[in-house]
């Protein structure tokens, strides 16, 4: 009971620390709820996030939460990750790096009952962070110069509770229940250079507060007595998750400093809320002895029957902050992803590691100025590094190096590259010890 109280309690320190941090930089966060993440562990993160099909005994796979009823009996596990990470932009001729680091997540599972796994954890949603500016000139003849300059932080975290249920042999059941929090605060300021003009503000805030439902079943075929196959689906529940957001226009006269501010936020007849969308996805994983595993991944957000609130300036100057569907698009992802290990028993290090690659194909969920957002491709390599030491050989070190780009046509191409480290601590904590 004590060890669960530690894990639990370090959960929850690391978890006040992490949602406090935006792991990017990119101006692309700036658009919907943020850039999605992928919500894995570092086991899958060195196949690229692929993960729907696998049903392993000695890692945390929250990508399926039918995958926990596979965890082994004896097992306690106990799975954090780190990353760190260099962005490229590029635009025309300008370039521009930065760096970021962040803690990713925290996961833990073990055996509920017979046929009955339970995990829990901590997972990033989306991450919003930025800093950038915009000058372009307005006249000749003044040489006035208009200035935009973008800024935001924030994100989307989930605290999650999942059970999984192994019907019979071969077939698994799980849900995983979140809690859904973050907030996040974006503003668009404009100075001009002529210092008349007023100085204009716009800042969009929410704060979520809300729970968020996902699904997974897991069916093994055993082919051979080496061979197996896993058919994966999952389904997240699409709804309304309210943020109360809010948008502020000020104006800040330049001479006097006097603000002028309008607030937008909903009203009865019109209240503002921020949705998630219907997802669904599907994966397949080919188990040859353990030593050598394949798998398939293919997920679909209904975005595009997402509402969102959304601003416009009429005809009239007059501003608006209201619902609409039609801001953002159906995002697809394809995975694929192998795991090698030549000898799951061997004694020799680098014949008892697991290989891994993986490489993964991602439209938009967002449109800018009415065209496409920026398309995603990545790419990964990973190992599973055994630790072997007098009292545990069942723990893992995995890292994982990540490139992933974003680009779409006449903005910034995004090159991100990344490592992930994460440390899967394996105990044997169920055993039973018999004295003769």
């Amino acid at each position: 009971m004590n060890r669960y109280v530690m894990a639990i309690f370090l959960m929850a320190v690391i978890a006040q620390g992490a949602s406090a941090q935006s792991g990017t930089k990119s101006p692309y966060s700036q658009f919907g709820l943020g850039l999605q993440t992928d919500q894995s562990s570092s086991f899958n993160r060195g196949m690229d996030g692929l993960g729907i099909g696998f049903h392993e005994r000695n890692q945390v796979n929250s990508l399926n939460p039918a995958a926990y009823s596979a965890i082994d009996s004896l097992s306690f596990i106990f799975d954090a990750g780190i990353s760190g990470q260099l962005s490229n932009y590029t635009e025309r001729n300008k370039k521009l790096n930065a760096k970021t680091a962040n803690v990713e997540y925290i996961v833990a599972g073990f055996r509920l009952a017979r046929h009955l796994g339970l995990s829990f954890g901590l997972l990033p949603y989306t991450n919003v962070g930025y800093s950038y500016t915009v000058s372009q000139q307005l006249d000749d003849a003044n040489k006035t110069t208009a200035t935009n300059t973008y800024e935001g932080h924030g994100g989307l975290r989930q605290v999650y509770l999942g059970l999984a249920w192994e019907i019979f042999r071969g077939l698994s059941i799980g849900v995983n229940g979140s809690y859904l929090f973050g907030d996040y605060t974006k503003t668009m300021l404009s100075a001009y250079s002529d210092g008349y003009a007023n100085v204009l503000t716009q800042k969009y805030t929410a704060d979520v507060r809300n729970y968020k439902l996902d699904f997974g079943v897991q069916y093994t075929a055993n082919l051979s007595k080496k061979d197996a196959l896993t058919l994966g689906m999952v389904y997240g529940l699409g709804h309304r998750i309210g943020g109360n957001p809010k948008m502020e226009l000020i104006a800040t006269n330049s001479q006097t400093g006097v603000a002028d501010t309008a607030t937008y936020q909903g009203s009865d007849g019109n209240k503002l809320y921020l949705e998630i969308p219907h997802s669904f996805g599907v994966g397949l994983m080919y188990n040859h002895n353990s030593v050598f595993k394949l798998g398939f991944d293919y997920r679909l957000q209904q975005w595009g029957r997402v509402s969102s609130p959304i601003t416009q300036v009429g005809k009239d100057n007059l501003t608006t902050y209201t619902m609409q569907t039609g801001a953002y698009k159906d995002r697809h992802k394809m995975t694929v992803g192998i795991e090698l290990c030549p000898e799951t028993s061997s004694r020799n290090l680098a014949k008892s590691m697991r290989y891994r690659i993986g490489a993964s194909y991602a439209t938009p969920y967002y449109y800018i100025n009415g065209q496409d957002g920026p398309k995603e491709i990545s790419a990964s390599i990973g190992v599973g590094i055994p630790v072997v030491n007098g009292y545990n050989n069942r723990s893992i070190l995995n890292v994982s190096f990540q490139w992933a780009q974003q680009a779409a046509n006449n903005y910034i191409k995004d090159n991100t590259y990344r490592i992930n480290i994460g440390f899967t601590f394996n105990e044997r904590w169920f055993a039973k010890w018999k004295v003769d």
